[in-house]
């Protein structure tokens, strides 16, 4: 393979940084547990507050940054918000990250 045939075969720096960034919200294990939580069924945050035996609080925090990071979504039923997970995306990471742990 020629260098020119490399070059372009490389990912642009931007998609890097931002692939590095969604690996990173992975990174952390309160953020798992409420991705794993939503993968069973759409909970609002007192409920992902009591399943989880955390404060609403900090459930609240790792929500926003998993909403940002479009791994998860909201949807409002009445005064409270709802959350699931954003796509089928979201179930295939979690799926392969499994199956390559349990390997």
């Amino acid at each position: 393979m020629t260098k020119k045939e490399q070059k372009n075969r490389l990912i642009p720096e931007e998609e890097l940084y931002d692939l590095a960034e969604l690996f990173k919200v992975f990174g952390d294990s309160t953020r798992i547990r409420i991705l794993f939580a939503l993968f069973l069924k759409e909970l609002c945050v007192n409920d992902l507050a009591a399943e989880l035996n955390m404060t609403q609080s900090a459930i609240s925090h790792q929500l926003k940054i998993l909403r940002n990071a479009r791994l998860v979504g909201l949807r409002r039923e009445g005064k409270q918000s709802v959350y699931f997970l954003k796509d089928d995306h979201v179930r295939t990471i979690i799926d392969q990250g499994r199956e390559h742990i349990e390997e």
